[in-house]
């Protein structure tokens, strides 16, 4: 009995110490097993961390890419108005929108994701503006040449213009030469002058004297000659008749000549001319006081230039 009883409790602690064994095992097993699940965890949170900081550094890059795109825009030789001006207002406002998510450092992937789709919605607007500003640019290149182009025209308009006016105010002058020559050779020419003092009877009968006390008029004559400018029709002379005392005879009528200035004159007679014909003229001049002794001159004037003269010398009567 007492060999009994002593091994029993033997037996016990053997179980107690294999349970002891076991519980320390299952214990271990649970800590290596938690250790591992959470060495799995922080993987994946920092493969997830990294992750996001690798999109974020991505996107970042993409962002600062097309952030030089927009900031090219300032850039432009063009001045941007109206509906460009608007959207390069958009731009600027989705460009800080960007800016703002990737500036927080705890950004989620659906705002990175958000922001991915910002960043695209962004290079198709500043793409579609640069192609429009390009469209201007070269509407404005062509605008350009074809004001170059209408300067260059406009130069040689001026240039023509210049040359056809001064052509046709050669032209002017030469026509206004040709003109004043024509007009000068057209000017009649008197020739044979005669100029008689006429006594007039009582029976009407006229003879020729040369005593101042009997001359009752004096009787004026020339030939126009022939001249194949001037047109046939009525042509105007002006005689001017000078007294002894050096003074005109005149009722107050005057007319310009061509180197004179203004005169007075005695007579004017229209005398009906015939191109290229020599035309005979004959008037006769009185004046109501008695003729003077002495030198009566005689010119005669058409187209203002003088064209022939003459004298007539009256003498006292013998019985005075």
């Amino acid at each position: 009995m007492n060999t009994s009883q002593q091994t029993t409790p033997k037996d016990n602690r053997k179980l107690i110490y294999g349970l002891l064994v076991a519980a320390l095992l299952g214990t271990w097993a649970y800590i290596f097993y938690d250790k591992s699940q959470n060495k799995e965890t922080i993987t994946l949170l920092e493969t997830r961390i990294k992750d996001t900081d690798s999109a974020r550094t991505a996107l970042q890059a993409e962002f600062a890419l097309v952030s030089s795109k927009a900031d090219s825009l300032s850039n432009s030789n063009l001045s941007l108005q109206g509906e460009l001006a608007e959207k390069n207002t958009a731009i600027q406002q989705l460009r800080g929108n960007i800016a703002g998510i990737l500036k927080k450092k705890n950004a989620t992937a659906k705002e990175l994701a958000e922001a991915k789709k910002m960043i695209g919605e962004l290079n198709g607007k500043i793409d579609g503006l640069f192609v429009q500003i390009e469209q201007l640019k070269s509407e404005n290149s062509q605008l350009t040449t074809a004001n170059t182009q209408l300067t260059e025209e406009k130069t040689q308009l001026s240039a023509d213009k210049q040359n056809l006016e001064q052509n046709l105010t050669n032209t002017k002058t030469e026509n206004k030469q040709l003109a004043d020559k024509v007009d000068v050779a057209s000017t009649l020419h008197a020739s044979n002058i005669g100029i008689t003092a006429i006594n007039i009877k009582n029976s009407g009968k006229q003879t020729e004297t040369s005593k101042a006390n009997r001359a009752d008029l004096i009787r004026i004559s020339f030939n126009i000659d022939e001249n194949r400018i001037t047109p046939s029709g009525t042509k105007d002379f002006y005689v001017v008749v000078s007294s002894p005392d050096g003074k005109i005879v005149t009722e107050g009528g005057s007319f310009a000549t061509r180197e004179e200035g203004t005169r007075t004159y005695t007579s004017k007679v229209s005398v009906n001319y015939e191109q290229n014909k020599n035309i005979p003229v004959s008037f006769d001049w009185k004046q109501t006081e008695r003729f003077k002794d002495g030198d009566y001159k005689i010119e005669i004037y058409n187209n203002g230039f003088k064209i022939g003269q003459g004298t007539k010398t009256l003498r006292k009567s013998g019985l005075f």
